[in-house]
C-alpha cells in the first residue's frame, strides 16, 4: 500500500506541475502574441508628432489666425490661462483670436521635456509671445498634455504662467 501511495503522490504531482507549466507557456505565448499584434509605443515619434503641432500652433499666430491655432485642441480640452477661469474648447478660438487683437504677432514654444504614452503625454516647455517689431511681450513656463483624437496628437489640457516680474503697484 505504501508503494501504491508513493506512486499516487509521485504521478500527481507530475500531472501538476505539468499543468502549471502548460497554463506558464499558453501565458508567455499569448504576451508574445500581443507584443507582435500591437506595435511598442515610440516615444521618439511621439516627440517629434508634438514638434509638428506645435510648429503648426506657431505658423497659425504669424498668420493672424486664431481658428487654426484652435484646431490643435482635442474636442474635450480646456485652457487654464493665468488670471482668469477655465476655458473650454468651445471659447478657445476666441480667446486666442483676442490676443492676436491684442497685437501678439509671434508665439515661440520651447520644448524641454515630453514624457508619456500611447493614451496621454505631458510637455512642459517655456513660451515667448511678441509683438510688431520684435518686441517681447511675455515669456515664461507651461504644461500641455495631450491625448489622441482621430489619429494626430491634440491638446488636452493647457496651462501657463509668465516668469516676468509683477507689474508695480501704483
Amino acid at each position: 500500500m505504501t508503494k501504491s501511495l508513493n506512486q499516487l503522490i509521485v504521478t500527481a504531482t507530475a500531472i501538476c506541475l505539468v499543468a502549471c507549466n502548460s497554463a506558464s507557456s499558453d501565458s508567455k505565448t499569448t504576451e508574445a502574441t500581443e507584443t507582435k499584434d500591437s506595435p511598442a509605443f515610440d516615444l521618439a515619434k511621439a516627440k517629434s508628432a508634438i514638434e509638428a503641432e506645435n510648429a503648426k500652433f506657431m505658423e497659425a499666430f504669424k498668420k493672424g489666425d486664431s481658428t487654426a491655432a484652435a484646431s490643435n485642441y482635442a474636442q474635450d480640452a480646456m485652457m487654464l490661462p493665468p488670471n482668469s477661469e477655465p476655458v473650454a474648447k468651445s471659447n478657445i478660438a476666441p480667446l486666442w483670436g483676442s490676443f492676436i487683437r491684442m497685437g501678439v504677432k509671434d508665439v515661440k514654444l520651447m520644448v524641454d521635456d515630453i514624457a508619456g504614452n500611447a493614451d496621454i503625454l505631458s510637455e512642459t516647455g517655456r513660451f515667448e509671445i511678441y509683438a510688431a517689431e520684435n518686441k517681447m511681450l511675455d515669456k515664461g513656463k507651461y504644461v500641455v498634455v495631450w491625448k489622441p483624437e482621430n489619429g494626430e496628437w491634440k491638446m488636452y489640457r493647457d496651462i501657463w504662467n509668465t516668469s516676468m516680474p509683477a507689474a508695480p503697484a501704483k
